[in-house]
């Protein structure tokens, strides 16, 4: 696509924002870049205004969006505000980063999106095909703006996203050659309203595929089952649960394909460094993206051996007096948070609570019994969620007011052989910026211990 001479405005002065500002601009594009906060709250913004965009700040661009050509948003921006009507009357575009990515890159493209296993897949996904792929960009709601990444990009590199429901909302002619729906629990309904909203979202990332195109696709999962009767892509399906007759899926302790030319064992989980059946699943979606890009089992399996992890997601910080601490500031939702507390071997003192997403505990609370010793609250979400604690008969709860006396709480009430999981079941955004920085604080209080 060709933006030169075009004047564009870019929603949003966040990472991908910023990134999308800077890429049509280096396109010879009228770039205004516009946030809500101002400009003396930004910090450092020299260099963008040095590169000529302009800033249009503290205030919805309702004003000056009728004059604009195209514009970008920011997946943070939610739909429902009215400069998005005003847009639509005046006919202007509106896409998304994520959109605009996809219009100028020159290789193919992995598409992974679901609930919950994302980042674990796609960080996955990214190190198997570095071994073909050296020059591969690994991007998205991963945390790597993709439009600062595709320039560099050649046709015979690839791209592999994690994309979030957010950034499909703006998205239409999206087509990657390789997409994967990993599992749908309600999320984000505070945005989507709908759990059909939300999962339409979702449905988006495979819904300009050809027959040319692949699509893997969550076998247990009733929702990402069901959507492979919706694509026209060649269904890998993969699953924990049952012995499916083409696709992957765990047996015991083995993980087995049967998918064109291959037909048997490609690991044992024990050789595994990442612990519980949803990173199981992870394990075998990634697989299965990665045979439909062509790499080699021998890449695959030695890659798989290595991998230990992504950072905030059952990320074991560190032994204190026999207790261990564990970060799972990326257990956003409920299920989620489920998955990491099923993935505690030992007696759990969990820490939880945070911005209300619209959710309800029910599920998770039920999986308490047996699990959790305590439970600390915290954030917007704590009386709710203690509500739901008392339904169920589960009293051992305690409430703090900051997060540096939740973490030193737990300490004090643990006992050797015990475990602290922080695995919130809420986003971060009523005391922190983002689930990395709840991870971070957290990690920096542990070893100080």
């Amino acid at each position: 696509m060709d933006f030169n001479g075009k004047k564009i405005l870019v929603c949003g002065m966040a990472k991908s924002g910023i990134s999308a500002a800077m890429l049509v601009n280096s396109s010879g594009a009228e770039v205004t870049l516009q946030d809500i906060k101002k400009k003396e709250d930004m910090g450092d913004i020299a260099y963008i205004e040095n590169a000529g965009i302009k800033i249009y700040d503290g205030k919805n661009p309702d004003e000056i969006i009728a004059d604009m050509d195209l514009v970008v948003v920011s997946p943070g921006i939610p739909t429902s505000l009215n400069f998005f009507d005003v847009a639509k009357r005046a006919g202007v575009r509106i896409i998304s980063e994520v959109e605009l990515s996809y219009l100028v890159t020159p290789c193919p493209i992995v598409a992974i999106t679901g609930t919950n296993g994302k980042t674990t897949t796609t960080a996955l996904t990214g190190e198997i095909m570095k071994k073909k792929y050296p020059n591969i960009a690994v991007v998205g709601n991963i945390g790597v703006p993709y439009s600062g990444e595709v320039q560099r990009l050649t046709a015979k590199d690839y791209v592999v996203a994690e994309i979030s429901s957010f950034q499909m909302e703006t998205a239409y002619d999206f087509h990657p050659h390789i997409s994967a729906v990993l599992n749908i629990t309600p999320d984000h309904l505070d945005r989507h309203k709908t759990v059909e909203n939300y999962m339409h979202m979702k449905e988006k990332v495979f819904a300009n595929q050809t027959a040319k195109d692949f699509v893997v696709l969550n076998y247990d999962d009733e929702a990402t089952r069901k959507m492979g009767e919706k694509t026209d892509a060649k269904t890998f399906f993969f699953s924990s649960a049952n012995t499916i007759n083409e696709g992957i899926y765990l047996k015991e302790d083995d993980i087995i394909v049967k998918w064109g030319a291959f037909d048997g064992k490609v690991i044992s989980v024990n050789d595994l460094k990442i612990l519980g059946v949803h990173n199981y699943e992870n394990v075998m979606a990634s697989v299965a993206i990665s045979l439909c890009a062509g790499i080699d089992m021998e890449d695959i399996v030695s890659t798989l051996k290595e991998f230990a992890g992504v950072e905030h997601r059952i990320e074991f910080v560190k032994t204190v007096d026999g207790v261990d601490y564990y970060n799972d500031s990326k257990g956003t939702n409920v299920d989620a948070a489920i998955r990491g507390i099923m993935a505690m071997k030992k007696p759990c003192l969990l820490i939880g609570g945070g911005y209300d997403k619209g959710s309800e505990y029910d599920d998770w609370v039920k999986n308490f019994e047996g699990r959790v010793k305590h439970l600390v609250l915290i954030g917007k979400t704590a009386d709710k969620i203690e509500e739901c604690c008392k339904k169920y008969e589960f009293n051992k709860i305690s409430r703090c007011e900051t997060f540096d006396e939740a973490v030193r709480l737990c300490k004090t009430l643990a006992q050797e052989g015990d475990c602290v999981l922080l695995s919130p079941a809420c986003a971060s955004w009523d005391m922190f910026k983002s689930y990395e920085q709840r991870g971070m604080i957290f990690k920096d209080i542990v070893r100080a211990f």
